[in-house]
């Protein structure tokens, strides 16, 4: 199987030389996706709403690619403040709870832009 690219029409991934997300054989590897609603190019204030947008375009690419959300076996969650972390946990709880891919949470400095709260990267693998 050849590399395959996958855009989610963000005009991030120009600019900055990226895809949302690369298929190498089994695997699919999505970018850091922050909370943006790219359909609007709008992002919600809310850390929930901004997680829940990580996960519908996390998803789309997934399923862009030929994945589902079964198929995740990584993911990375990058928030800007501690305080974030529960809500930002529930969010996770819902949409993977069943599926429980291995999972790391960072606290960091801040995003690429300061309303950026939380940024969501993963790993999925074709079953």
């Amino acid at each position: 199987m050849s590399r395959q690219l996958i855009s989610s029409g963000s005009p991030f991934e120009k600019t900055a030389g990226y895809s949302r997300a690369v298929v190498d054989g089994d695997f699919a590897f999505v970018s850091g996706t922050t909370g943006y609603d790219y359909t609007t190019m709008t992002l919600p204030a809310d850390v929930t709403a901004q997680t829940r947008n990580c996960f519908k375009t996390i998803e789309g690419a997934l399923q862009q690619a030929g994945f589902s959300m079964s198929d995740l076996v990584r993911a990375t969650y990058y928030i800007t403040d501690a305080s974030d972390a529960d809500a930002v946990f529930a969010v996770c709880g819902e949409v993977l709870g069943e599926i429980r891919p291995a999972a790391t949470l960072l606290v960091v400095a801040g995003l690429y832009k300061p309303e950026m709260k939380v940024e969501i990267e993963v790993t999925a693998k074709r079953r």
